[in-house]
């Protein structure tokens, strides 16, 4: 490689990545605990339920127990399960009945609890583990800043390992096997910062590919949107299988008495291991009513196998069929792979597990990145106010993105005391508690203290997790382990091994000399 090529690329790997550094470690540690989503979301709730993305629940009942609180007719309705728990969620649309009070017309969404059918609003179901999932892609950043910022975070960060890459080609293999942590700070920093981004190389390939998908797909495929549709965007979706049919409200009342159930449990039995995934009821209690069952065979049967069912209930005949072995197109595998790997729920906890410890090498990658950046601009020929600069830059990205780690084990503590706990004050807990932390961190201008404070206090208050389980919940994780509460057993286990390695890291840790 000639000069001006490894010049270009070198410029182009530590601007990009600069630039995005600390959103980027925001993003994959995050992304790294929301592997974990439904776990959390069950810990925190003392719930532990089925480990299956099936729907399991009794929808003649529940629907006759909504009908009574929000008369149903001439609405459709989903129903979908988000996440692995015992809640549900219904979204209902407005009446198609013109003559309907405006009450009726409006449409809702809430969550539905499977055994007593308790309803809860976004808001009151709102949880830690939600919050953590969508901090991995910005959505606390109101709508569309922060999902475009995270996807164009996606997208520089897909430079960064392209010409990382380039950068390193000829020495890929040596590189790969050379560690001097007794050298030179620059040599320590460059040597981890090439290893362990070789390592992970496929895996951050992959979210900055899907995670740029899924935030921007907006902004590319708006110029096919206006050259090919005519600016008809409804085309455009209808082409991608993401609308459903809609059938034309009758205005007449069904006479003869209908079975959900019966309906959803004749689709389930067209194909062996078919989970139940989504169901649509299309105006209900009309006499045009449909209901559409979709799911998905189990992931290590076929890994795109979406099938669906469409039911007349007048006459209980099926007038559609989509066969989730024979009949899946090049469209439904792009959808579900890429969102699959990019959630990695197929391979169970050992994937995931795997997941996150590919997502926490990333943010060391990401820090050393920065580290390299900050020693090879301590030279002496460099101005004192230069060095002042960088070194206070530095600073401000450990403080923000270290202290994420014991700020988000003090949240799983606040979430099991004072649960519930509302989004507003989960919000200020954990953001609040953030912020503060940052702010002392800067301060303190001290990156060696910061660091082993982090891990040292965020390793004490992992410990204290699976402690205040116990106390709260009475579930001690040996209880939650004998009483087959996997979830919750597994989030206690989850963070004293995280805290045990965190602290054996923070007491072996050198301190080393920084410019102030």
């Amino acid at each position: 490689m000639n000069n001006r090529h490894y010049n270009i690329y070198f410029h182009t790997h530590t601007v990009s990545g600069i630039v995005i550094s600390v959103v980027l470690f925001v993003i994959f540690f995050a992304g790294s605990f929301s592997f974990f989503r439904d776990e959390i979301i069950n810990w925190e709730r003392s719930e532990s339920t089925a480990i299956t993305k099936e729907i399991q629940l009794d929808y003649n009942s529940a629907l006759k127990d909504l009908d009574k609180k929000h008369i149903l007719h001439g609405r459709n309705i989903t129903i979908s399960k988000p996440s692995i728990e015992e809640r549900v969620a219904i979204y209902m649309e407005g009446t198609k009945d013109t003559l309907a009070p405006a009450k009726q017309k409006e449409g809702s969404f809430f969550y539905l609890d499977t055994k007593n059918f308790k309803s809860y609003t976004y808001e009151e179901s709102y949880s830690l583990g939600e919050l953590l999932y969508r901090l991995h892609f910005l959505a606390q950043i109101p709508y569309p800043v922060g999902y475009y910022l995270s996807g164009f975070t996606a997208l520089f960060f897909l430079f960064a390992i392209v010409t990382g890459l380039l950068l390193h080609w000829k020495k890929i293999v040596s590189n790969f096997y050379i560690f001097r942590p007794k050298e030179k700070l620059k040599t320590l920093w460059t040597d981890a910062h090439t290893a362990l981004g070789m390592i992970g190389l496929p895996f951050q390939f992959v979210y900055a590919v899907t995670g740029a998908f899924f935030m921007i797909k907006l902004l590319i495929v708006a110029p096919a949107v206006m050259a090919l549709y005519n600016g008809d965007d409804k085309k455009l979706y209808q082409e991608l299988e993401y609308n459903d049919p809609d059938y034309a409200y009758e205005y007449k009342k069904l006479a003869s008495p209908f079975n959900i159930n019966e309906l959803v449990s004749k689709a389930k039995n067209n194909w062996k291991d078919f989970e139940i995934t989504r169901v649509i009821v299309q105006n209900y209690g009309d006499v045009n009513m449909h209901v559409l069952v979709e799911g998905e065979l189990l992931s290590h049967k076929k890994f795109v196998g979406v099938g669906k069912v469409v039911y007349r209930v007048s006459d209980g005949k099926e007038i559609a069929k989509k066969d989730p072995i024979s009949q899946n197109n090049y469209l439904d595998a792009v959808k579900t792979v890429l969102y699959r790997i990019h959630f990695g729920d197929y391979g169970g906890y050992a994937l995931k597990i795997i997941s996150f410890v590919l997502g926490i090498i990333t943010c060391f990658v990401i820090i050393s990145g920065v580290m390299i950046w900050l020693v090879a601009r301590q030279k002496n020929n460099m101005p004192e106010k230069k060095r002042r600069f960088n070194a206070a830059v530095v600073r401000i990205y450990l403080a923000i993105c270290l202290s994420m780690y014991p700020i988000t084990a003090l949240a799983f503590i606040g979430s099991k005391i004072f649960y519930p706990l509302s989004k507003s004050n989960l919000f200020a807990l954990y953001f609040g508690g953030w912020l503060l932390l940052a702010i002392f961190f800067i301060i303190k201008k001290n990156d060696g203290f910061t660091n082993k404070f982090c891990l040292i206090s965020g390793s004490i208050l992992g410990f204290l997790i699976p402690i205040t389980n116990g106390i709260v919940s009475g579930d001690w994780f040996w209880t939650s382990f004998t009483h087959n509460k996997i979830q919750i057993f597994f989030i206690d286990v989850f963070w004293i091994a995280l805290a045990s390695i965190s602290l054996y890291v923070a007491y072996h840790l050198k301190p080393k000399e920084t410019v102030s």
